[in-house]
């Protein structure tokens, strides 16, 4: 079922055409009962009765609006001219906004790929590109929406992991483009069929389910001071290696291995050290 663009008159005109009638017709009612004219009157009713008729026809399109048209069960087309517009009265009609609209899922509870349980929320942007498909290919394109919004969000979830260690892993948290992405070409693949358009689909909200989410704070924590530590230890080796160089280099002084061992114990002492260490100076030769 694909959207037919279908022609429609212009609603004022055929008013200007058919009240005038109308209270012409009931006139001449009026004037036949009077005259007792009974057949005057009987064509005036029968016109009155067609005029109401086609004044059924009238309906009106907002902008940004379109009126999916069928007669006995059967699709006639699609009208997107706005204003008052007239077809066929025994047509029905029903309106399909076509502006761009949101809204915020509720806040999911799902296991991520590594198995632990986070609340996900996202925004969802979306258009009715295709009025035919919204009404004759689902029951309800606005709750066909919410729900399968929800159906995608959950199989994303569980595809990427909270967060990761790799940064060459995608993860719900550091990589947040990609995954409104893949979020988004989920939704466009599921409400396709109902002429929906997904314009934009990005995560609101993303944490550990509270039962867990002070585990995994420690956890992250600790997975931060080992990353700073790591970083302080290479450090504090390239100074090391740098001093004992160019202490070599200039011949400041010559020493031996155990001294350089020594050297090199003092020197990572102090700059690995969370606090400023306190020296003793040695006042007698260095051996």
């Amino acid at each position: 079922m694909k959207e037919n663009p279908t022609r429609s008159l212009p609603g004022i005109p055929v008013v200007l055409v058919l009240v005038p009638l109308l209270l012409v017709m009931g006139w001449l009612a009026i004037n036949g009962l009077r005259t007792q004219q009974f057949d005057h009157v009987g064509i005036a009713v029968v016109v009155a009765l067609g005029v109401l008729t086609m004044l059924v026809g009238l309906y009106m399109v907002e902008p940004n609006q379109a009126a999916v048209l069928s007669l006995f069960g059967r699709y006639v087309g699609t009208v997107k001219d706005s204003g008052l517009r007239w077809n066929n009265p025994f047509y029905s009609k029903r309106k399909v906004s076509l502006r761009v609209r949101n809204f915020e899922s509720g806040k999911l509870k799902v296991n991520e790929l590594e198995g632990s349980p986070i609340e996900i929320a996202a925004v969802i942007v979306w258009e009715v590109v295709d009025s035919a498909e919204a009404v004759f290919n689902v029951d309800d394109y606005e709750s066909f929406v919410h729900i399968q919004s929800e159906a995608a969000l959950r199989a994303m979830a569980t595809s990427y992991p909270y967060d990761s260690d790799d940064n060459g892993l995608i993860s719900l948290r550091s990589h947040p483009v990609e995954i409104s992405h893949h979020l988004q070409d989920q939704l466009t693949e599921r409400l396709s069929a109902a002429g929906v358009n997904v314009i934009e689909a990005r995560i609101s909200h993303l944490a550990y389910a509270p039962e867990i989410a002070q585990a995994m704070l420690q956890r992250q924590q600790a997975s931060a001071v080992i990353a700073a530590r790591t970083r302080i230890v290479a450090g504090a080796v390239g100074m090391v290696e740098m001093a004992l160089t160019d202490l070599k280099k200039n011949g400041v002084v010559e020493l031996d291995e155990e001294r350089k061992a020594s050297m090199v114990s003092n020197l990572l002492v102090v700059l690995c050290s969370e606090r400023g260490t306190q020296p003793v100076v040695n006042a007698g030769s260095l051996y």
